[in-house]
């Protein structure tokens, strides 16, 4: 079957947006064509720096005919609804239309509208303009004398020509799509490296077009150029010696500058390798995309770097390895001037007296001096919630609460907090923002700092997202989870939540976070309170802020200046209660139309965790289950995971999904039941007496089963023990199978009926003791 390929050939397309740009051209043609009724085999995006390319196998020559049946009016109908259905399906008269009958409904019209395949080569003539012009580039530009009409054509940079060809493979000359886009006309003709075959280039098919651009030094397949690339860098570094440090995304942007990969390694001076590793690294990739190279036997950089040509120089890539050892050289020039200032004292240590003696500084060392010029320069963390300096005074009150519970040293996690934010005005910060918290770190263990401390001062930021690694440090763990928490509970006491897939704060990212932190390092916080301490603490810092008054504890604050804690009285409800308003209670009453501030952060939370534990292999479902109808005072998010696994657990036993099938058919009885007698009709105990003179075995072993093993897993569970739970639940199972299998629960007695009823009803409650079952699918 005949194949398209299509090129669209340009300048230089940035590489962040080549794999998306051949993403999307392959799903808006076969979309396109599928909608006409052109299925094809297969269909694969090519990308180059200069060029989209892609391939469609198996196309037809014409699409399949279309035989439509449209039903129209009844016979005898009004002569509107007779010409509103002629004009509809295109014909001129009735005569065009045909009678169908119907024995329920009469005489009907009915049109047969046949329409004809298109051909392929048509819709394609149609598609590709249309793709063009709507292609959804990032950024786009117009350029030339068309330019001044604000209709041309936009492209992510001047495009050239547009190779468009059809036909089959065994076809000696495939036939080109003739179409035509703001002046640049389809044809057969694509072009090769810019330098080295810069002549125009005839291609048939696939097969002739990547071979004729490998002769004329182009690589088509990104990934392709991306295994050559690293490939000859190990090789490279290897013969001299070293290891590559490999660097994905770098590979990847670098794959995307290139056509004809050429690797070759470049040198600087030893000295510069008293730089932190880390900064080199980020100067030589950052501005001139080249590799770092590894001496194995010491385990530090080596002064050699990698770099990736886009053409074979004559003289071996002698000038261009040279050309960018000076730049590199350069840049790690002002790398080296960075380091040496930042740890150099500040001029006007004394303007930041103030700022010192606020946060409890050490003006004597330098990365204490940076965090009182941060605080000092009033620099906004965000308009609603004050500067970084007055978000460090609430992390470090935090990260000091939060210490013990931790059990990590107050004071160090206080230090650490105050010091976490003090790398943002470096000099290397400033140049590499990537690098913060990574040279807080080395900075901090330069002056003297514990090595909990300066670790915290790194690691608080993480984890950065699903794969990151958590930090165990207590010290580390106390930070990050202040850091955290202090994002999550500012923003929603200004309500910036997240809305859909917009996240602009990653507040899920946040909350994600907190959670690995919590239970990967098997933390027990209640976050109800946390969140209470953590906002109490922002409205007074904004009290302070807006009356210039101090004062010694939050209630003093909020009794005399109640007025600013109404601003946020719809977000907190649980600070209203400690409201006072002179010498009267103040309480702060809900408008209704949103949940309360604590309620509506731990939903939030729930949620992630759901999404954490879905993608850990959990279900759902057994979260919301465990969470039950008090979902809202489940905030201890380990205690949560661990009854989710040990549920879990149960329910891939025979017991579990046994007494699962039970449950839910004794609660699909009690709720059909209840409707009728109404409900709560049955939430009274069992007579015994009645059971005992009914005389059924099997019931008689259900009440009893019930009566020993309720106790056993309410005491299980209170004790935490979710397993001991679990199996005190499987002893019930033997019994309720028995008693659905024996006895009649809706007995033509009224007092047998209700009695076996609360029978059933007792069972329900023994299982929400762990689990609300009602909530689990199956």
């Amino acid at each position: 079957m005949p194949d398209l390929l299509l090129e669209l050939f340009s300048e230089e397309i940035p590489a962040r947006m080549q794999r998306k740009a051949g993403e999307d051209l392959k799903k808006l043609v076969t979309d396109a064509l599928v909608e006409r009724g052109l299925v094809y085999e297969g269909a694969k995006a090519f990308v180059t720096p200069r060029r989209l390319a892609l391939h469609i196998a198996g196309l037809p020559v014409r699409g399949r005919d279309v035989r439509e049946e449209r039903k129209g009016p009844r016979v005898g109908a009004p002569d509107a609804a007779v010409q509103g259905f002629l004009k509809a399906a295109g014909l001129t008269s009735l005569d065009q239309a045909t009678i169908v009958s119907d024995s329920k409904k009469g005489d009907s019209y009915v049109a047969i509208i046949e329409k004809p395949g298109q051909e392929t080569v048509a819709a394609i003539a149609e598609i590709v303009p249309a793709v063009i012009r709507s292609f959804p580039w990032p950024k786009s530009m117009r350029w030339g004398k068309a330019s001044a009409a604000g209709a041309s054509l936009r492209w992510v940079r001047p495009l050239h020509s547009i190779l468009c060809t059809f036909g089959a493979a065994e076809t000696e000359d495939p036939e080109v799509v003739p179409f035509e886009v703001d002046g640049i006309v389809s044809g057969n003709t694509t072009y090769g490296h810019r330098f080295h075959a810069p002549a125009p280039i005839m291609v048939k098919r696939l097969d002739d077009y990547v071979t004729s651009l490998e002769k004329a030094k182009v690589v088509l397949d990104a990934d392709r150029r991306k295994e050559i690339i690293l490939t000859d860098a190990r090789n490279l570094a290897f013969a001299h010696g070293l290891d590559l440090v490999e660097d994905e995304g770098l590979l990847e942007e670098v794959a995307g500058l290139v056509e004809w990969p050429v690797v070759l390694m470049g040198s600087f001076e030893e000295r510069f390798l008293d730089i932190p590793g880390e900064a080199i690294r980020a100067t030589i990739r950052a501005n001139q995309k080249c590799f770092v190279l590894r001496d194995p036997a010491t385990g530090n950089l080596a002064n050699r770097f990698i770099l990736v040509s886009n053409l074979v120089a004559s003289d071996g890539g002698v000038a261009i390895t040279a050309g960018n050892g000076r730049v590199v050289r350069a840049r790690l020039s002002d790398a080296a001037y960075f380091w040496q200032t930042d740890r150099g004292s500040l001029p006007d240590l004394d303007t930041f007296k103030d700022s010192a003696e606020k946060l409890g500084l050490d003006l004597a060392k330098p990365l204490d001096q940076r965090m009182a010029k941060l605080d000092k320069l009033g620099v906004v963390f965000h308009a609603k919630l004050g500067t970084q300096g007055e978000r460090v005074q609430r992390i470090a009150a935090l990260a000091r609460e939060l210490a013990p519970i931790i059990g990590a040293d107050p004071d160090k996690a206080e230090r650490a907090a105050k010091l976490a934010k003090a790398d943002l005005p470096t000099e290397m910060v400033g140049e590499f923002p990537e690098l913060q918290g990574l040279m807080g770190r080395k900075y901090a263990e330069l002056q003297g700092e514990d090595a909990s401390v300066a670790a915290a001062v790194e690691e608080h930021y993480k984890p950065l997202g699903p794969s990151d690694r958590v930090p165990n440090d207590p010290v580390s763990v106390a930070v990050a989870l202040a850091d955290k928490l202090d994002t999550l509970v500012g923003f929603w006491a200004i309500d910036e939540k997240p809305t859909g897939s917009k996240d602009p704060y990653a507040l899920r990212r946040a909350a994600l976070g907190v959670i690995r932190l919590v239970v990967e390092n098997g933390v027990r916080l209640g976050l109800h309170s946390i969140f209470a301490d953590s906002f109490k603490m922002l409205v007074s810092q904004l009290i302070a802020k807006e009356t210039g008054h101090q004062y010694q504890d939050y209630d003093q604050a909020f009794r005399a200046h109640s007025e600013v804690v109404e601003r946020f009285a719809r977000f907190d409800h649980s600070v209203a209660g400690t409201i006072k308003a002179g010498g009267a209670d103040y309480r702060v009453e809900s408008d209704g139309s949103k949940a309360g501030f604590n309620t509506d952060l731990l939903s939030f939370f729930h949620d992630r965790l759901k999404v954490m534990l879905r993608d850990q292999g959990a279900r759902h479902d057994l979260v919301d289950a465990v969470l039950g109808e008090g979902a809202a005072a489940n905030d201890d998010l380990l205690l949560i995971t661990r009854r989710v696994a040990a549920l879990g657990r149960f329910l891939d036993t025979e017991d579990g999904k046994n007494l699962l099938a039970g449950y839910k058919r004794a609660a699909n009885i009690l709720k059909a039941e209840e409707k009728k007698d109404g409900e709560g009709a049955f939430a009274e105990a069992p007579d015994l007496h009645l059971i005992a003179e009914a005389g059924l075995i099997e019931e008689k072993a259900l009440a009893v089963a019930l009566a020993q093993a309720t106790p056993k897993a309410e005491v299980a569970v209170a004790n935490e023990d979710y397993e001991g739970a679990m199996a005190a639940l499987a002893e019930i199972r033997p019994a309720v199978d028995a008693f659905f299998d024996k006895v009649t629960v809706n007995d033509p007695d009224p007092a047998l009926r209700a009695n076996r009823l609360k029978l059933l009803n007792q069972l329900r409650q023994a299982t929400r003791a762990v689990a609300d079952f009602d909530r689990i699918a199956g």
